[in-house]
């Protein structure tokens, strides 16, 4: 099943016969088998007709609208699934102080173990560079986490791993890109730009999983509750940011997949040129669908199917009350 990534600007999306058509001026740009389709992003300015939305919806096709620079608008959904107990079940739990500080624990155990793997391997294949005092300081994060008995303080945990985490991320850069520090709302460089558009795509993949399932998504126990902020989704995207993203991002620019020149100025922000967009979506399909085998798994997943995965073992912490186990690299 594609995922299929509509870009260009004033291109109409229609239903022809059992296929989904792409036109612009009266030319056909992509035709598509309607039984081929899992979901589908658009980015910018490119009509729906009526016939075709009504057939996403009758099809359960997840439809994203995004902007052009990757900041999700909103989505055409299907009605919202039933499971009206289990998001009881998530309001009831959001009352429960012991359950979020549990939940919030898990969470920012998986990260931190997630992003100390990703530097003992680059270390391990770049032996001039040395982590070891860095990786030494997230251990001790990680005893010091079991120890916390407020939400707020497992924040403090968590923002302090980050910022040793970025300190050596920066430094796995070998091509003319580099990272500095981590700057959003707008991103300042290319890679901020790209780990923003990254964070964005796996948020709006978890979205889609966690409304499929019955949860709401912005009832959330970590990132807790802000007006319009999916904070569910954010919480379970935390142990995928530096295996899918982060790493994503440093493939890119160590391979020269894009440089510099691919990037634009935006009143405040840098951003990704919309011609080179594909280039990227690309490379991201490729790292979402790549299969491999977890400890946890004797069959071979995909990233798509993890996420799946640990949504479905979120709600069997709630309907359990057992303790969420994140998922972690090796």
């Amino acid at each position: 099943m594609a995922v299929i990534y509509l870009l260009e600007q004033g291109s109409t999306l229609r239903k022809v016969s059992r296929r989904l058509v792409v036109e612009k001026e009266g030319h056909i740009l992509l035709e598509i088998p309607e039984f081929k389709i899992e979901r589908i992003i658009i980015f910018g300015n490119i009509q729906l007709t009526t016939q075709v939305m009504k057939f996403l919806l009758q099809s359960g096709i997840e439809t994203s609208f995004m902007t052009i620079h990757g900041k999700l608008i909103g989505k055409l959904s299907p009605i919202e699934s039933k499971n009206i107990e289990l998001r009881m079940l998530q309001y009831k739990k959001f009352q429960d102080e012991h359950f979020r500080l549990s939940f919030a624990k898990s969470v920012v155990k998986g990260k931190i173990k997630n992003s100390k793997v990703i530097l003992q391997k680059y270390q391990r294949n770049h032996p001039e560079i040395n982590f070891e005092n860095q990786i030494k300081k997230m251990d001790i994060l990680l005893r010091e986490l079991k120890r916390k008995i407020k939400v707020s303080s497992v924040f403090g945990v968590e923002g302090r791993a980050s910022a040793i985490y970025y300190s050596c991320f920066g430094k796995m850069f070998r091509k003319e890109l580099r990272f500095e520090k981590r700057t959003k709302h707008p991103p300042l460089d290319p890679t901020n730009a790209l780990l923003s558009l990254g964070y964005t795509l796996i948020t709006n993949e978890m979205i889609s999983i966690l409304s499929s399932i019955g949860f709401d998504p912005y009832i959330g126990y970590f990132h807790g509750i802000e007006y319009g902020r999916p904070s569910l989704a954010l919480d379970l995207i935390e142990e995928f940011r530096a295996p899918i993203i982060d790493r994503l991002t440093l493939e890119i620019f160590n391979k020269a997949i894009l440089s510099s020149k691919d990037f634009e100025k935006k009143g405040n922000g840098i951003f990704l040129k919309h011609i080179v967009r594909k280039k990227y979506y690309l490379q991201y399909e490729r790292r979402m669908q790549q299969k491999f085998k977890n400890s946890e798994s004797l069959k071979a997943k995909n990233y798509r199917e993890i996420f799946f995965t640990q949504a479905q073992k979120f709600a069997n912490t709630l309907k359990l009350n057992k303790v969420y186990k994140p998922f972690t690299i090796r």
